[in-house]
């Protein structure tokens, strides 16, 4: 008989390709997660795994294994999700990701509002860049992520929540009119500072500023905003900046910005989670704590 503990040690395996990674991921000592997987290859009479001395092969049956391990765990997460909250809104554990572009910025408003609503939530929050949530919220790690849409595929479900405006930082300088309407098409590349590779938000401003040939653009990359922003007042450069950011960003007065012509950039912002999932209500519910957050009446 296949046991839900052998579906999720192969699933671990399969993610980390290394027993001894694996074991760790799942809490249990090495031997006792190559048992397991053992037992699970003798009961459906094939092989999953090539061990190899530094490193482990699944086998094509153990590929196509590994996928149906990894929707059976979904599923049973959500069997239980639904058990424990049936009824109840926002009780108990939920486990958000959130891309690093919104996190320090939106976190601050959302959360004093979300816990005096409802108190009985746990909230876990990861934060990491979208590609690495939406493998997650799949897996069944996350319960729901909140980055920029669109995200996923016919698996997930979004709602939208707002609308981010992108503005233009550059260097303050005496003659610069703040009035001034930028097009993006005009932005030279060698200057546009971005976060580095994986970042959505510099895939965002890449995609915005249409005119960037590859052999134009900046070859600087930051792993945060923060960066951008300071080489931006030494005046290195200019970056598109989220408006929601701007308020905790932009504490110099070297710096200034500028909107852009109409119809101006900007992200859609929204939270995802699985079709699958039980616990809509409890996503919509934090999506109408986040846009009453937002609201400026409130």
């Amino acid at each position: 008989m296949i046991t839900l503990r052998q579906l999720r040690y192969f699933e671990a395996l399969a993610r980390h390709r290394h027993f001894g990674r694996a074991a760790e991921a799942v809490a249990v000592s090495q031997p006792a997660l190559s048992m397991q997987i053992k037992e699970l290859e003798t009961t459906l009479g094939i092989a999953l795994v090539e061990r190899r001395p530094n490193a482990v092969r699944l086998t094509a049956e153990g590929e196509e294994i590994a996928r149906r391990a990894s929707r059976i765990l979904s599923e049973t997460r959500d069997l239980i999700d639904y058990g424990r909250h049936a009824g109840e809104v926002l009780t108990g554990t939920l486990r958000l990701g959130i891309i690093p572009s919104i996190a320090p910025y939106l976190l601050p408003r959302i959360l004093p509002a979300l816990t005096r609503t409802y108190p009985n939530v746990d909230l876990r929050i990861r934060e990491t860049l979208t590609e690495a949530l939406v493998a997650e919220l799949k897996q069944g790690d996350l319960d729901v992520i909140l980055a920029a849409l669109p995200v996923g595929g016919p698996d997930l479900e979004t709602r939208l929540l707002f609308a981010d405006r992108f503005l233009l930082a550059v260097r303050a300088t005496p003659e610069l009119d703040e009035r001034q309407r930028v097009d993006p098409a005009s932005i030279d590349g060698g200057s546009l500072l971005l976060l580095e590779e994986g970042h959505c938000l510099r895939d965002q401003a890449l995609n915005y500023c249409e005119g960037l040939r590859p052999s134009t653009r900046s070859t600087f990359g930051a792993t945060s905003l923060s960066t951008v922003m300071q080489m931006v007042a030494a005046g290195y450069g200019v970056t598109l900046l989220p408006e929601i950011c701007a308020p905790l960003e932009v504490r110099d007065d070297r710096v200034a910005l500028l909107r852009f012509t109409e119809p101006q950039p900007r992200r859609s912002v929204g939270l995802a989670w699985r079709r699958s999932s039980p616990r809509k209500q409890d996503f919509l519910a934090l999506g109408d704590c986040v846009t009453a957050a937002l609201d400026p009446a409130n």
